[in-house]
């Protein structure tokens, strides 16, 4: 069973806000919550997208059980599908903004990647390291061993 954050709610409450700011998050693109809400938001958001880019019918009933609105589903399926069809995961990110005046929570922006109106640009890939030739499991073996220094002798003054 996962881990996840009660945000001192009933369950059906928290499901509930969940499910709404998720269809909100997917079709505004970017919505204002709190730090511990956005990474609850970012788990259930990235499941979501990975239904759409699967695409089967199965699919489609378990996202249109969660999210709210055939238009919510629809862009799922159609539109963040295509643009992540080449990412592996990852596709919110999580800008913390402010402190908020009434009660000093700490607010965040999340919000999809790879879209117009980013507030920050994402990163290009990191570069592939280069492949090595694999050793032989003998050569490899003698370049583990690791000797330690002969010890030594420390001479005494006292003695002589």
């Amino acid at each position: 069973m996962t881990k996840f954050r009660k945000l001192n709610r009933p369950t059906g409450h928290r499901m509930s806000m969940l499910r709404t700011m998720v269809s909100q998050l997917v079709k505004h693109e970017r919505i204002e919550t709190t730090v511990a809400k956005a990474k609850e938001v970012r788990r259930l958001a990235d499941n979501m997208v990975q239904l759409g880019k699967d695409g089967s019918l199965s699919a489609a009933r378990h996202a249109a059980a969660f999210v709210r609105g055939d238009d919510v589903i629809h862009k799922l399926f159609t539109e963040l599908a295509y643009r992540y069809k080449n990412r592996a995961g990852g596709y919110t990110r999580l800008l913390r903004t402010r402190i908020r005046v009434g009660d000093a929570a700490p607010m965040a922006y999340i919000e999809f990647i790879d879209r117009e109106n980013e507030l920050r640009q994402s990163k290009p890939p990191a570069p592939q390291p280069p492949q090595r030739a694999p050793l032989d499991p003998w050569t490899k073996s003698k370049l583990c061993r690791q000797y330690a220094p002969p010890k030594e002798e420390k001479i005494s003054d006292s003695n002589i």
